[in-house]
């Protein structure tokens, strides 16, 4: 993985049988010997001085934001994935977050979504969202330092995601900042917070679409043998999807 400092510099991809290394600059020095600058920018399947095949490829932004520095803990890939997905948002759509984080929430939002509005209390936090969210190009997300539990500015917000430990907190100001027929989405560890998210939801006037967790687990495909690998990445954390009605 590349150095945090120097992530801006990402340029292509280099895989082995056993290895995915992130290039920015210079010959590359691995345990199967070295791989010439010259080869990395100019072909796609490169050979070290040792002669170790690799394959190369452009970086794209899934390959950009792995090595995004995370800092705080931040959800997986998996459930940002879904989380764009049923909020339902298109190129159109103005979309609300908390906390930012490292920003990778938002920058995924922000891939779809016409503008992302991101809220972080924690001034360390802003500074780490603040660096990600350039390099990976995502002029359209605008970080505000501020605690979305004391309100939410914006109004006719299409969805408003939440990764926050009390969502049950900001639902009354989610309410008015929502349009109709809006997405709340809240992401949680624990189904006790999940229990009274869903009930200040409703009480508020949200319909409660759905909850779910999801389970992500690869497989080995070599020839003819095929299996599921041995680790999976299990429970993260409960998505849980409201309407405003």
């Amino acid at each position: 993985m590349a150095n945090p400092k120097n992530i801006k510099n990402i340029k292509r991809v280099v895989v082995s049988d056993k290895h995915t290394f992130y290039w920015k600059d210079g010959d590359w020095h691995t345990h199967s010997g070295v791989l010439k600058e010259k080869d990395i920018k100019k072909s796609n399947e490169i050979k070290s001085h040792k002669g170790a095949k690799f394959k190369v490829f452009d970086a794209n932004f899934l390959d950009k934001l792995k090595n995004i520095r995370r800092g705080p803990a931040t959800l997986t890939f998996k459930d940002a994935a879904l989380i764009v997905f049923f909020s339902g948002i298109g190129k159109k759509s103005k979309v609300i977050d908390a906390g930012a984080g490292c920003g990778l929430l938002a920058a995924c939002l922000g891939r779809v979504a016409s503008k992302v509005i991101s809220y972080e209390r924690r001034g360390d936090f802003l500074k780490i969202a603040e660096k990600n969210l350039r390099f990976l190009k995502a002029s359209n997300v605008q970080l505000k330092h501020k605690d979305i539990y004391e309100g939410i500015s914006e109004k006719n917000a299409d969805a408003i995601t939440l990764d926050l430990p009390e969502p049950w907190q900001v639902i009354p100001h989610a309410y008015k900042s929502l349009k109709s027929g809006g997405t709340l989405i809240t992401y949680l560890p624990s189904i006790v917070q999940v229990e009274r998210t869903v009930t200040e939801a409703e009480k508020s006037g949200f319909f409660h679409s759905l909850t779910f967790e999801t389970l992500f687990r690869e497989w080995h495909i070599e020839g003819k043998r095929v299996r599921p690998k041995s680790q999976m990445i299990g429970h993260t954390a409960f998505i849980s999807i409201f309407r405003k009605v």
